[in-house]
C-alpha cells in the first residue's frame, strides 16, 4: 500500500525535447505540498519556471499560493474523477468503488497514475532515473472492457489493469484512455453505463460543428468498436520528435485564476479576459476566439465549461490559448440553464443577452458581438443536420440535440 507517500520528484519535458529532466521535489509539509527546485535544474541554461507566478526559478522551499494545498500547475497533472477511480481500483481492488477518494493522499495519486499525463510534467519516486508508468499498446476493445470493469467496481484482471492504467492520469469524470497511432496520440472517450443518451456521439457532433464554424478545436474522430461508440480526440500537447515525443507545457484556467476545486464557483470569463489582456500572446485575437467559444457553448447547451475545460500553453514566459476541448452539450431538465463559469459580474445564465453585455470585457463592440452571434446561429442551422447525419444519430437523439440542446429557446430570452 502506498497511501503514506510523502514525496515525489517532478520531471519536466523542456520545450522541443523528447526526454525529461528532473526539476525538483514535491513534498508534504503539514497539510500542504511544498516544492523545491533541484540545484541541477537551476544550473541549466535552458531551465524554465514550471509556471509563474507560482513557481519562480529560485532556491529553497516554495509554498503553494494562499488558499491552495499544492501549486495549481502541479495539480493540473493529477488525475481527476475517472483517473482516481482507476487508481483506487488498482490499489484497493473491488472495494475501491465505494471508497472515499480522499482516503488516498495527492502524492499517492500522482505516483500511481499513468505517466502520459496532460502537459509536460510527470511524477517519479526517483530523482536520478526516469521510469515511465505506461501500458503496452492495448486495443480499443481491451480498453472498453477495462472501463466497464472499473465502472462496475470490479477488480481488473492483470491484462486489463495494464490496458487502462495508461489513461489514469487524464482529466475529467468520464471513462477514457489513451491510444497512439503513427505520429499522433489520442484520448479515447467511452460511453458510461449511466448515460441516458449517446453522450459520445453528441460530443462528436458539437466538436465537429465547432470546427465547421471556424473555432480552434481539437480534431475528433468517431469509431465503432465492439458494438460501442468511441470518440477519439487528438492530443494537441504532444508532437512526434524522432522516435520519441515532445510535450507542450499547459496550465488550466483554474491555475490561472489561482483557485482550487472548492473555489471554482468564483471562476469567471471576465477574470480570464483580464489575464489574457496582460499575459497572453496575441491578446486581441485570443479574446475574440474566447468570446466565440462562450457563444458556442451557450448555443449548443454546453454548460460544463468549467475552469479545467479551458487551458493555455506555457513556454516559460508567456501563455497561448490551447484549442478548445470537452465541448459536450448537456441535457436540461427545464429551459433555463447556467454556465459553469460566471460570464459578466455575478451573472452566469446561459443566455445570449448576457454574452452581449459581456462583450466589452473581450474588447468587442456590441455590433461585433452581434455579428459573431448571428454567424453562429446561421451556421448551426445550416450545418447541424449534416453533422448529425455524419454521426448517424438516432432519431431520438437528433430531436434532443436540435430541440433541447442546440438553439434552445431560453438562450434567446430577454433578461433583467
Amino acid at each position: 500500500m502506498t497511501s503514506n507517500d510523502h514525496e515525489a520528484y517532478v520531471w519536466v519535458w523542456l520545450p522541443g525535447r523528447s526526454e525529461p529532466v528532473v526539476a525538483g521535489r514535491l513534498y508534504q509539509e503539514g497539510a500542504r505540498l511544498a516544492f523545491n527546485y533541484g540545484r541541477s535544474y537551476l544550473d541549466r541554461d535552458d531551465a524554465i519556471p514550471l509556471y509563474l507566478p507560482e513557481l519562480p526559478l529560485r532556491r529553497g522551499a516554495i509554498a503553494p499560493l494562499p488558499g491552495l494545498s499544492m501549486s495549481g500547475c502541479l495539480r493540473d497533472g493529477a488525475p481527476d474523477a475517472w483517473g482516481r477511480r482507476v487508481v483506487l481500483n488498482r490499489l484497493l481492488g473491488r472495494p475501491g468503488r465505494d471508497t472515499d477518494p480522499g482516503q488516498l493522499g495527492e502524492l499517492t495519486y500522482l505516483l500511481n497514475s499513468g505517466s502520459d499525463r496532460p502537459g509536460a510534467l510527470d511524477f517519479q519516486r526517483s530523482a536520478s532515473e526516469y521510469v515511465p508508468r505506461q501500458s503496452g499498446g492495448a486495443s480499443l476493445e481491451q480498453l472498453l472492457e477495462a472501463a466497464a470493469f472499473v465502472e462496475a467496481g470490479k477488480s481488473l484482471p492483470p491484462a486489463l489493469d495494464q490496458a487502462l492504467f495508461h489513461g489514469s492520469s487524464l482529466g475529467g469524470a468520464r471513462p477514457k484512455a489513451e491510444i497512439e497511432s503513427g505520429d499522433l496520440k489520442y484520448i479515447a472517450k467511452f460511453s458510461s453505463s449511466t448515460d441516458t443518451y449517446d453522450v459520445v456521439k453528441v460530443e462528436y457532433v458539437a466538436m465537429r460543428l465547432a470546427a465547421e464554424l471556424g473555432l480552434r478545436v481539437a480534431p475528433v474522430q468517431l469509431k465503432r468498436v465492439a458494438g460501442k461508440n468511441v470518440l477519439l480526440v487528438e492530443r494537441f500537447d504532444r508532437s512526434k520528435v524522432g522516435s520519441g515525443w515532445a510535450r507542450k507545457a499547459m496550465v488550466s484556467a483554474l491555475t490561472l485564476f489561482e483557485l482550487d476545486e472548492m473555489m471554482a464557483r468564483y471562476a469567471s470569463y471576465e477574470t480570464l479576459t483580464e489575464i489574457i489582456r496582460h499575459r497572453f500572446t496575441e491578446p486581441t485575437v485570443t479574446l475574440r476566439e474566447l468570446f466565440r467559444r462562450l457563444v458556442f457553448n451557450v448555443l449548443c447547451g454546453n454548460t460544463d465549461d468549467h475552469a479545467r475545460n479551458h487551458a493555455a500553453f506555457w513556454n516559460g514566459d508567456s501563455l497561448t490559448l490551447t484549442p478548445a476541448y470537452d465541448i459536450c452539450p448537456q441535457a436540461r431538465t427545464g429551459n433555463e440553464a447556467s454556465q459553469a463559469m460566471l460570464i459578466d459580474g455575478d451573472r452566469r445564465l446561459s443566455n445570449l443577452n448576457i454574452c452581449r453585455g459581456a462583450a466589452r470585457h473581450f474588447l468587442l463592440s456590441v455590433d461585433s458581438a452581434n455579428e459573431i452571434i448571428g454567424e453562429q446561429i446561421a451556421g448551426i442551422r445550416e450545418k447541424l443536420p449534416a453533422v448529425m447525419e455524419e454521426a448517424t444519430l438516432s432519431e431520438v437523439d437528433r430531436r434532443l440535440l436540435s430541440q433541447r440542446m442546440f438553439l434552445n429557446p431560453a438562450v434567446f430570452e430577454s433578461v433583467d
